[in-house]
């Protein structure tokens, strides 16, 4: 989705005018990470519509330029140098993907831009003294790995154990997390994909070969379909745990048919997998985030099927307006990085944990619940859990119930 720039840029802060804060990402509109991703930045500028339609901010309307670039890292410091350079946008939000946004965190943070709410697990973003303008949002994929792989050790001790992940410093983190939390006699296999890959054939013959009764993907939606499908053609059907990111029922029996070409239809191969989620379950109708945000996804977005891409879009933006509102009227890059330092740690929302934001950690949600696919819905079970990336540290329950959105929706 692409918003006009505008006019009225105040001359000392780029992007921002009495009535408009204008923000730029680089997302991945068309290859491999498209499917269900590409949904991200037009929910988020949905929920901004939301609050616009409401007012805006100080008065602001929040408005979001957002360029493709292909899950392709070249295409992503074109794409952030001519939002910086030329849109003269007030900040980078959003920006999708590992490899992609490594690529333009130095030029941010070198210019003093606010790289805000990088959607990547990556742990690299929770450095502040490193990267004092980029913040994580989604937990870190090694947090992620300790999680599902605590729930192997739980419930599956002593079983052989594979790991398939992308190839990239998410991916590697992930794969660390699980060795954290199993022995290593367990893990028996790990393989790993390039995200331009067309096939998997190897991959899943070596996970077989290995004889794993247990698989841990950390997979984009079109891999974890791949994966799905190579694996039924080669009879391999292990206890089957997806990460959060690429476990999205509906995003995923959209590829099992596609890539089938109609032979498979439904999530059904996802049936009974194990995943974790750090926001509601977005088929939980019960629940009040799913309530607004569904709401809001029929008035702003609603040629778009509301899903866990969708929630994830309109969760970070509600965050984002968090930082805003904690930021004040006198809006400034230096006083928005201030105000989620101070403020981010304590900040209620959609999330089932809490942020682990201070002047020191730039990283995300500390951890997620654990839930089932089950019929083509995420079912969540147990209590939320918590850890961090630090070796030794231990997955705790976290006990504090979910907090309820605003009676207008809006921080």
């Amino acid at each position: 989705m692409l918003a006009g720039c505008g006019s009225g840029h105040s001359a000392a802060v780029p992007g921002v005018s009495s009535g408009t804060v204008i923000l730029g990402s680089h997302q991945p509109l068309t290859g491999p990470a498209a499917p269900g991703y590409k949904e991200i930045s037009a929910a988020s500028q949905a929920f901004f519509d939301y609050v616009n339609a409401h007012g805006g901010i100080y008065g602001r309307s929040i408005r979001l330029m957002t360029l493709n670039d292909a899950y392709n890292p070249t295409n992503t410091a074109q794409a952030v140098n001519q939002l910086v350079t030329y849109d003269n946008v007030f900040a980078i939000f959003e920006g999708l993907g590992t490899s992609t946004h490594r690529q333009v965190v130095q030029f941010l943070n070198n210019n003093d831009v606010p790289d805000v709410f990088v959607a990547s697990g990556c742990p690299c973003w929770s450095d502040a003294a490193l990267d004092p303008y980029t913040y994580g949002w989604p937990p870190s994929e090694l947090v992620e790995g300790k999680l599902l792989a605590w729930y192997v050790a739980h419930h599956f001790p002593g079983q052989r154990v594979g790991v398939l992940y992308q190839d990239d410093l998410a991916g590697r983190a992930a794969l660390a997390g699980v060795r954290q939390e199993l022995p290593g006699s367990n893990v028996v296999a790990q393989e790993s994909y390039q995200p331009w890959a067309t096939t998997l054939q190897s991959q899943i013959a070596a996970l077989r070969a290995a004889r794993a009764s247990v698989l841990i993907d950390f997979t984009l939606p079109a891999y974890t379909a791949l994966e799905q499908l190579t694996a039924l053609r080669l009879g391999f059907r292990p206890h089957l745990l997806v990460s959060s990111g690429g476990s999205d029922p509906i995003t995923v029996s959209r590829l099992l048919r596609t890539f089938s070409g109609g032979q498979v239809r439904g999530s059904w191969l996802l049936d009974g997998a194990i995943t974790d989620a750090y926001l509601p379950s977005p088929s939980d109708g019960t629940n009040p985030w799913v309530r607004l945000f569904r709401s809001i996804n029929a008035t702003y977005d609603p040629q778009t099927t509301f899903d866990s891409n969708v929630e994830y879009g309109m969760a970070s933006a509600y965050t984002f307006v968090q930082a805003l509102r904690a930021a004040g009227p006198n809006l400034t890059r230096r006083g928005l990085i201030g105000a989620i330092d101070r403020h981010g740690a304590s900040w209620l929302g959609p999330g089932l944990v809490p942020f682990q934001y201070s002047r020191r950690d730039h990283g995300g949600f500390r951890g997620a619940q654990l839930g089932q696919i089950q019929n083509g819905r995420v079912v969540l079970f147990g209590q939320p859990l918590t850890t961090t990336d630090r070796s030794g540290s231990p997955v705790a329950v976290y006990g504090r119930g979910e907090a309820v959105p605003p009676s207008n929706g809006i921080p």
